[in-house]
């Protein structure tokens, strides 16, 4: 009995990687990696968002905005997450999900732009 209870978990365990897809993952790490989330400040498909505004000693508003980050490359994305740059912090992600994530933007914009030129 136990040697057949040991067999079924390895095979399960060999199913499950694919428990989610690779869309679905990135989807996820996009909206929570690690407790915050880059949809905050990168918006639902990456294209920027405005975080706060705020007026300065002059009277002037001034806003803060995260990056439209739709059309940058990986290495680009890859070192902001790791060294953090203007604004954004610092994560600690580990390579593949920072290439997981990027898939997932690549293939949100992908079908954003596919949608909109077949809506024409």
């Amino acid at each position: 009995m136990t040697k057949i209870l040991m067999m079924l978990l390895c095979a399960l365990s060999l199913f499950a990687e694919d428990f989610i897809s690779e869309f679905e993952y990135g989807q996820m790490l996009y909206r929570d990696p690690r407790g915050v989330s880059c949809v905050s400040c990168h918006g639902e498909t990456g294209e920027g968002k405005d975080i706060a505004s705020y007026r300065n000693s002059k009277g002037e508003k001034v806003t803060i905005s995260g990056s439209d980050i739709r059309f940058v490359t990986l290495e680009q994305i890859s070192k902001s997450i790791k060294e953090g740059q203007g604004i954004m912090p610092r994560y600690f992600l580990t390579n593949k999900e920072i290439r997981t994530i990027y898939a997932y933007l690549k293939k949100v914009n992908n079908d954003d732009n596919n949608g909109s030129q077949d809506d024409k």
